[in-house]
């Protein structure tokens, strides 16, 4: 029977509970699609650490190192 770990399953049983819920709580956020500041649309996806690209209208804009902030 596997165990559902999730992005956080990587570090196995090392440095804790709680770290390792934080790290999947951020990953999961980091990860997902963001709304668009000019269209508005949940095209946004992050590119490096505080870049994020709208695969829609193709802005690129710089914010928040895991998450867009106001997100």
């Amino acid at each position: 029977m596997a165990k559902k770990v999730g992005p956080a399953g990587r570090y196995g049983s090392r440095y804790g509970k709680r770290i390792r819920e934080m790290v999947l709580k951020i990953e999961k956020k980091q990860r997902q699609r963001h709304v668009c500041p000019k269209c508005k649309m949940k095209k946004v996806k992050r590119v490096s650490t505080g870049i994020y690209l709208c695969k829609k209208c193709g802005t690129k804009f710089a914010s928040g190192a895991y998450y867009p902030e106001g997100a």
